[in-house]
């Protein structure tokens, strides 16, 4: 079922998005070569005392996963996609970083990505994460009134596709509110003009994912959370909590 917000819930939800953009410019800032990802994740709890949250991903376990997630963020590093959980591994010189954080505050959730590197960048992912903003800012720009989802997935799988990188299937964005995940799904590929009417009050989570190699597929690794690229290519993840209103889209995460 999906539900559409009032704009006081929209509101509300505005509040756990500040929490969401609080902790990944906190955790960005403290990434550096040598800090463990572990140490990230003890930098996004801090953030979530700090304001009074919740975490939307310690606990979790949806269908596919075997355990429930057991960290506040999500730390993936150079061929890890998404859900990388974090650990002792220090970040190394040139490493390419994608943080995931979800927050909850009075039942209503945020969620948002970003991607960065360590270091010393390799130009290639330079642009691949530059490729992958411009995707979500593509993607953005259509979450208007009248306009259908297969607008949003088309904006993204248009720029990953025109670049040569691939889009991993299955996986994408989803709606969210009173619950992290809530419908409708959200493609990262698709026809324009095709699925949900996009009406005020809907908010999607718009996380475009690509990997640089081009292939679309993905491994799951031995702890049934990481999702990894095929032929070990770096992969970009961005993402932002984005609410359709008639004034135009309302990032709630920035």
């Amino acid at each position: 079922m999906v539900e559409l917000k009032t704009p006081g819930e929209l509101d509300a939800m505005r509040a756990a998005g500040e929490v969401v953009a609080a902790a990944l410019a906190a955790t960005q800032a403290a990434a550096d070569v040598g800090v463990r990802l572990a140490e990230l994740d003890e930098v996004a709890r801090a953030v979530l005392a700090d304001r009074g949250a919740k975490s939307s991903f310690l606990g979790y376990q949806p269908g596919f996963a075997s355990t429930p997630f057991p960290a506040v963020i999500c730390a993936s590093v150079n061929d890890l996609i998404v859900h990388g959980i974090p650990d002792r591994t220090p970040l190394a010189d040139g490493d390419l970083v994608s943080i995931d954080f979800g927050a909850n505050i009075d039942g209503w959730h945020g969620d948002a990505a970003v991607s960065f590197t360590v270091g010393h960048a390799d130009p290639a992912d330079v642009l691949l994460i530059e490729t992958t903003q411009a995707a979500l800012a593509a993607a953005i720009e259509v979450a208007v009134p009248g306009n259908r989802l297969g607008d949003i997935a088309h904006a993204v799988g248009s720029i990953g596709r025109a670049a040569g990188y691939g889009i991993p299937a299955d996986f994408g964005g989803h709606g969210i509110g009173r619950a992290m995940h809530e419908a409708p799904g959200v493609p990262n590929d698709g026809r324009p003009g095709r699925g949900m009417l996009l009406r005020p009050g809907l908010v999607l989570a718009i996380e475009p994912m690509f990997h640089a190699g081009g292939n679309d597929a993905y491994q799951v690794g031995p702890d049934g959370w990481a999702l990894y690229t095929v032929d070990g290519s770096r992969a970009a993840h961005v993402e932002h909590s984005v609410a359709i209103t008639e004034d135009g889209p309302r990032i709630l995460t920035a």
